[in-house]
């Protein structure tokens, strides 16, 4: 059976990256104001929550895959104390400067993998992100809608138009 889902983009979406060109310490990770309530709007809707992000700064050397997996697990803990269940996390750890890949967006191939591994119903779900390449990426994995919000804003009023559809 087919679920329904929303991917969401991390930095800017989930987190604020006000000030920061690449998040990958908890001392950096900040919710986003309205992050807890939207996600809870649409995990009570019944979609399955993905976070989908780009960290190309592994690639280049600022950070690693250890200091995102240490981040992600903060958010994840985060998330677990407010009864928020995220289905899962996918990040490309490649940079168009050091390596080609189908995973980074504006690429779909994070979510087509996601809709391939969770049995998600592409005509169902939707896409939540603050940049022009999580839309193209959202729309080449055939999402029903993306919607483009502003960088560190709210997602209540998206989740809110997601639950009414």
């Amino acid at each position: 059976m087919s679920q329904k889902a929303v991917f969401i983009d991390r930095d800017g979406v989930i987190n604020n990256d006000e000030g920061h060109y690449y998040i990958y310490k908890i001392k950096d990770f900040k919710l986003n104001e309205g992050i807890i309530e939207g996600l809870k709007l649409l995990q009570n809707a019944g979609y399955k929550l993905f976070v989908i992000t780009n960290q190309g700064g592994i690639a280049k050397g600022e950070y690693t895959e250890d200091d995102v997996e240490m981040v992600h697990g903060h958010f994840l803990q985060l998330m677990f104390d407010n009864d928020i269940r995220i289905t899962d996390i996918y990040y490309c750890p490649h940079h168009d400067s050091v390596e080609p890949c189908d995973c980074r967006k504006p690429q779909p191939g994070m979510i087509i993998q996601a809709i391939e591994e969770h049995q998600i119903d592409k005509s169902q779900s939707y896409l939540i992100g603050d940049s022009e390449r999580d839309i193209e990426a959202g729309k080449a994995a055939g999402l029903k809608q993306c919607f483009l919000i502003d960088k560190n804003s709210s997602i209540i009023p998206v989740c809110q138009t997601i639950i009414k559809h």
